[in-house]
């Protein structure tokens, strides 16, 4: 089993969406574009978000044990994957690699 590397690529904050539909919340999202995150195998990088991790955990399962190719050529690296999280208001885009080092 191998360590993947998650790197916020890019965030979107759709304020039309949140000014119609959200309740004012006072803390939504820690990670910013350019953090770097390392899954030992498939499990959740320590300080991670949760619900980010749901909507990429699958992908990184199969990456961490030698997958990849998803959807059949859909990334020019085949050992890797972009995810983005499911906040519907401020999603982040991130891209998962296969690392070379194994996991512990």
């Amino acid at each position: 089993m191998k360590k993947v590397k998650i790197t916020a690529m890019r965030q979107t904050v759709y304020a039309d969406l949140m000014e119609k539909y959200e309740n004012p919340i006072e803390h939504a999202c820690d990670i910013k574009v350019g953090d770097v995150f390392v899954a030992n195998g498939f499990e959740k990088p320590e300080g991670f978000c949760d619900s980010a991790w749901e909507s990429m955990s699958q992908f990184v399962q199969v990456l961490a044990n030698g997958g990849g190719n998803f959807y059949d050529g859909w990334m020019k690296n085949e050992k890797s994957a972009m995810i983005s999280c499911n906040d519907g208001f401020r999603p982040v885009s991130f891209l998962l690699e296969t690392l070379d080092e194994d996991a512990e």
